[in-house]
């Protein structure tokens, strides 16, 4: 019995390494959210993504920012938020993140508004009976889908937590580049060092979004497979359309064997013509009922999600605030290099000043030599008539012409420097 308990155990715990079941925070388009443990699996039957889809939100892998759009979900990736929205739901990864907590509170509060939105939204379309009225009101409050709330809520905290980041950044790079400027040391070229590489860091995050953004603005057919609710409206029409174009066939079906008899005279070929022309008319008759013409309906269906422009508004608006951020790290990276190259400049300037002191120095030491030779030759142990001197006038003037030989060798050669720009 222990062996099969055991064998049991293992079994559930090898089934849920292999599921790799994580934590989900499901939130609905009326404000209601609940934590699950739930699978891939799961997940891709739910949303209809591939496991390839779900592998661009696992926080193992360094994927880059990503807006995706599927038939029925959209995935984000943006920064820390990690999420899948769909046309009436979404589901976010990370949310016992700290730096998620934030965010999921303003993403609860924004999804109640767009709900009681909704609701009084309706409301003011039943107290309104003139059809005009009921478009200028719709055309006044017009309610964005719930995909778009939340994709809007997510841009707006990436993209504000990085403005803030690189604000941050910009108050204390400029005081340690202007200190490095005035005193040139070990702490302040650490100091410096480590802001650039945040400035690195947090230019190539921005640069991220930002190009992911450019993409989605430059391409209206991927803006236009964001709009969830327009696909999943359009799609409950069109299966609505087939079953009852189905029902509707088998009808005439049956009606045309009772009402029309056996008429053996008959061709095939009339028969065949005549259906068709009863096909026709049915069709004809099946638009009319459903309030459905299938061709103009679908070119209808067509237009509206292919008309990106709330979305372009919305994607226009972040893509100039992104772009005002990458702005700023761009004039903060010209600031450092251009302290870098004074920098540069400074250290080469003294290091130029060493060597001319060193070219100094070797000189008066040639000269200097060179009288410390005629020191050592009157100190030889030689007869030289200067020593028998009964005066030291000779001992002076030798002295004397040693030092102005010297002096005259010293001005020579700094002339000679100056001519041929050694110094």
């Amino acid at each position: 019995m222990r062996n099969e308990r055991v064998e049991k155990v293992g079994k559930r715990e090898i089934s849920r390494k292999g599921s790799k079941a994580r934590r989900w925070l499901m939130m609905g388009s009326e404000g209601q959210r609940h934590t699950v443990e739930a699978g891939k699996a799961t997940i891709m039957q739910r949303t209809g993504l591939t496991a390839r889809d779900l592998r661009i939100l696992d926080p193992m892998l360094s994927y880059p920012s990503t807006i995706m759009a599927r038939d029925k979900a959209m995935v984000l990736n943006l920064e820390q938020i990690k999420a899948i929205v769909t046309a009436h739901e979404v589901l976010l990864l990370n949310s016992r993140d700290p730096s998620v907590v934030p965010f999921l509170e303003q993403l609860h509060a924004t999804i109640l508004h767009h709900h009681t939105a909704i609701i009084h939204h309706s409301r003011d379309d039943q107290e309104k009976k003139d059809e005009d009225e009921i478009k200028q009101v719709n055309n006044n409050k017009k309610i964005i889908p719930f995909e778009f709330v939340v994709l809007e809520a997510c841009l707006e905290d990436v993209i504000s937590s990085l403005e803030n980041e690189a604000n941050i950044l910009e108050l204390e790079a400029y005081p340690a580049l202007d200190k490095l400027t005035s005193k040139i040391s070990t702490l302040n070229l650490e100091r410096v060092r480590h802001v650039k590489s945040r400035l690195v860091a947090l230019t190539a995050r921005v640069q991220r979004v930002r190009d992911e953004l450019e993409k989605l603005l430059d391409d209206d057919g991927d803006m236009a497979e964001l709009y969830l609710t327009d696909k999943l409206s359009q799609q409950k029409l069109e299966n609505s359309s087939t079953s009852s174009s189905m029902n509707n066939n088998g009808d005439d079906i049956m009606m045309n064997q009772v009402l029309q008899p056996n008429t053996p005279d008959r061709t095939s070929s009339e028969i065949s013509l005549e259906q068709g022309r009863d096909l026709i008319y049915h069709e004809d008759s099946e638009s009319v009922v459903s309030g459905q013409i299938p061709k103009t309906q679908a070119a209808t269906v067509n237009s509206d999600v292919g008309s990106v422009e709330e979305l372009e508004k919305l994607l226009g608006a972040y893509f100039v605030q992104i772009g005002s951020t990458l702005n700023k790290l761009s004039m903060l990276n010209e600031y450092v290099e251009d302290t870098e190259d004074y920098i540069n400049i400074t250290l080469d300037d003294k290091q130029n000043r060493i060597l001319q002191t060193g070219v100094h120095i070797g000189t008066i030491s040639v000269i200097v030599n060179s009288f410390i030779l005629v020191t050592g030759i009157f100190g030889m142990n030689i007869e030289i008539e200067i020593f028998h001197a009964e005066k030291d006038k000779l001992f002076l003037v030798t002295i004397f012409l040693c030092t102005a030989a010297c002096l005259i060798l010293y001005l020579l050669a700094m002339l000679w420097y100056k001519k041929k720009k050694v110094l």
